[in-house]
């Protein structure tokens, strides 16, 4: 790639990008949460929006019903390996933009290190992104999103074991399985 693309590409994300992380419900997870982070950017003209699938090699391209295109990477992976280092190598000029890149970047060393498994984890993430994109709109509020944290956490210490028996357990003393006739 010319360096003039790049800086061209940088320059344009730096006005019309977004660097989100988004928390969707899942039931499937051991988590109630999948976290993810997403690079996007949308604009009438597609031509623009191509370069960037191409220079980065990753995302998705697609239009909407209204005439907009939109460019999004949200595979973890090419966020890693090339979303982020294009705009290290191709820095933004807007505090603003540095500012975020800078939180979504944290947010990814987090994921990475696997701190969004954990509640802890889930604070800190949450507290980073409560000022990326100026606070943004958010679909779930930090309440909704601790709130059904500790509702998994209770679940799990509730669920019996594996075989489904129900096992008392007391401090110094021996399991006693409930279901067992004397």
């Amino acid at each position: 790639m010319k360096i003039e693309t790049g800086y061209y590409l940088a320059g344009f994300a730096d006005g019309e990008g977004s660097f989100n992380i988004s928390f969707r419900p899942r039931q499937d997870y051991k988590s109630p949460w999948k976290v993810s982070l997403c690079f996007n950017i949308s604009q009438k003209d597609k031509v623009i929006l191509a370069l960037y699938k191409r220079y980065l090699g990753c995302g998705t391209l697609r239009g909407r019903p209204d005439g907009v295109w939109y460019f999004e990477v949200n595979n973890f992976e090419s966020i890693r390996e090339k979303v982020i280092p294009f705009f290290r190598r191709y820095p933004f000029l807007s505090a603003k933009k540095k500012r975020d890149f800078a939180k979504f970047c944290e947010l990814a060393r987090l994921i990475k290190n696997e701190n969004h498994l954990t509640k802890e984890g889930i604070k800190k993430i949450l507290e980073i992104r409560r000022d990326m994109n100026d606070g943004g709109k958010r679909k779930y509020s930090e309440m909704e999103i601790l709130s059904k944290l500790q509702e998994s956490s209770e679940t799990i210490r509730q669920t019996p074991g594996q075989s489904g028996d129900d096992i008392v357990r007391s401090s110094g003393k021996p399991e006693v399985n409930m279901n067992e006739r004397s």
